[in-house]
């Protein structure tokens, strides 16, 4: 099976792609910078000005500020290779903490108290009536950057007039407190391979590892692995990093990055983390590709009028390798033989007959 990692080259797809090659026939390592993509009758993906090729597995990675080329190149490649990590649409989703939250809050996932409003006269009114400190937050970011905290109503009036002067978009959040820790889950698959609390260095309230937050391993319980491994699946991500708040409420999910870096995590867990996620890309798509045979086959037989289950008879000449026998294609397609079977082979003069064991 032939691969394909499309990313900005990060240490970390650097070090997936590594991986990867340890499962698949090929990878290519290819640059988001110098993809595009073009719509309209010709419809392609182009990198360096030239058609992209086949692929059954696509890994495609990205900041958020490649959230539009993202989408529509995981959009265009649907339906064209067996295997993406991702729907489409989650590259415009993750990428903005606002539509993140929405989706949250479709699907009844806990987290703080978020609130949006229309203006910044608006905003400043709200603020007269939340709990302080808050969280202010622009929608667009990650490693912790674009998020403001405000321990006043004018620390908060302060930073609106601000983003007022910026014309940036924001929302506003409630702060809940954890002693300056958060958790990162980074989930593959349907489990979390591995996680680790990030306790914020002093003076510092976000526990990023870029912002100087210090990790260290932790076992999440039940209820946060099947929090963060859900928190995915409606985001609609196969590979993710769900980051957690534990309140004294219960867990709340505050974000998830869809390009999570492996370098932080990985220097404290004991888990090889890229081996991980190419394992899983290669098994998932091992089995999209025999998903993809087998209804190809009922296909064949449905346009041939075939019944799967009934014993059909085809005339053919007999193509030899050597002393090798060639089936013709539809009686491999109508039999589904599988090379991991076992097969006993009755032969006589002009017969040969071929039975899966039981």
């Amino acid at each position: 099976m032939k691969a394909a990692l499309i990313s900005l080259g990060s240490k970390s797809s650097v070090m997936t792609y590594e991986a990867m090659q340890k499962y698949f026939e090929s990878v290519d390592m290819i640059e988001l910078k110098r993809i595009e993509v073009r719509l309209g009758k010709e419809a392609a993906i182009l990198y360096d000005g030239k058609e992209l090729g086949h692929y059954d597995c696509v890994y495609v990675k990205g900041s958020y500020k490649y959230a539009n080329l993202l989408c529509s190149l995981a959009s265009m490649l649907e339906g064209k290779v067996a295997y993406m990590p991702f729907f489409a649409n989650a590259f415009t989703t993750v990428h903005n903490k606002l539509l993140t939250h929405l989706v949250l809050q479709q699907h009844k996932i806990p987290m703080p108290r978020t609130y949006i409003t229309s203006t910044i006269a608006a905003a400043k009114d709200l603020l007269k009536r939340v709990n302080y400190p808050v969280v202010m937050k622009f929608p667009e970011g990650t490693q912790g950057k674009g998020v403001m905290f405000a321990d006043s109503y004018s620390s908060a009036s302060s930073l609106l007039d601000a983003l007022g002067v910026l014309n940036q978009p924001f929302i506003i959040q409630e702060y809940v407190e954890t002693g300056g820790s958060d958790i990162r889950a980074l989930v593959v698959g349907d489990k979390v391979v591995a996680a680790m609390r990030r306790k914020a260095q002093t003076e510092e309230k976000r526990a990023n590892i870029h912002a100087g937050g210090v990790g260290q391993s932790v076992q999440l319980s039940r209820e946060l692995v099947k929090l963060a491994v859900t928190t995915a699946r409606v985001l609609g991500a196969d590979i993710c990093g769900v980051d957690i708040l534990e309140s004294p409420l219960g867990p709340l999910v505050i974000e998830a990055n869809i390009s999570p870096g492996l370098q932080g995590l990985g220097k404290v867990s004991p888990v090889d983390l890229p081996d991980e996620i190419a394992k899983f890309l290669f098994f998932k798509t091992q089995e999209k590709v025999e998903e993809r045979k087998k209804q190809g086959a009922v296909e064949v037989m449905k346009e041939l009028d075939l019944d799967p289950e009934a014993t059909q008879e085809i005339v053919s000449t007999l193509q030899f390798r050597g002393e090798k026998i060639i089936l013709p294609e539809i009686a491999n397609k109508i039999a589904r033989f599988n090379e991991t079977k076992e097969y006993i082979i009755t032969a006589k003069k002009g017969r040969l007959e071929i039975q899966e064991t039981r």
